[in-house]
């Protein structure tokens, strides 16, 4: 068990997106579920899923997807309420 408070997973990517390309800020298992089963989670955005659900299940209480070409991203994701990117809570 990691028992890490935040993992922060930098991309090229906004986040998580929608079927209509809109940022989805937060997530659940329960809802990435459904993304997975009606295809709105594919391709690359796969494996960084499936990295965030398993830390998340290991322990870590929040992990953040944002791109990394923004600046700043990471301080605004983490100390911001607006955040820049997609959060999955373990809980």
């Amino acid at each position: 068990m990691l028992k890490a408070e935040k993992l922060v997973l930098l991309t090229n990517t906004p986040g998580v997106l929608d079927k209509n390309g809109n940022l989805i800020t937060g997530l659940t298992a329960r809802q990435i579920d459904d993304l997975f089963a009606d295809g709105t989670i594919s391709g690359g955005m796969l494996p960084k899923i499936s990295s965030a659900l398993e830390a998340a299940k290991g322990g870590v209480n929040a992990v953040h997807i944002v791109d990394g070409r923004v600046d700043h991203c990471v301080l605004l994701e983490i100390l911001t309420d607006l955040g820049v990117g997609t959060m999955i809570r373990s809980h």
